[in-house]
């Protein structure tokens, strides 16, 4: 026996499924979202310091050496 076919446009399907799933999803308050968006900015910045900062070093380094 072959599996039962699910009748309707099949794109129609796909983005009545989505919002169904979408509608299911725990968002975070505004003041949450803010709060991590803080977080995840801070942290790149002192991680492109950083990266920096090891750029800066290597390349003198090398410098010395050559």
């Amino acid at each position: 026996m072959e599996p039962e076919q699910k009748k309707g446009n099949p794109i129609f399907r796909y983005f009545s499924t989505a919002v169904a799933e979408l509608r299911k999803v725990s968002w975070p308050s505004r003041s949450e979202a803010w709060q991590k968006t803080q977080v995840v900015i801070v942290f790149s910045l002192i991680f492109a310091v950083f990266l920096g900062a090891v750029d800066f070093l290597l390349s003198n380094l090398i410098q010395l050496f050559l």
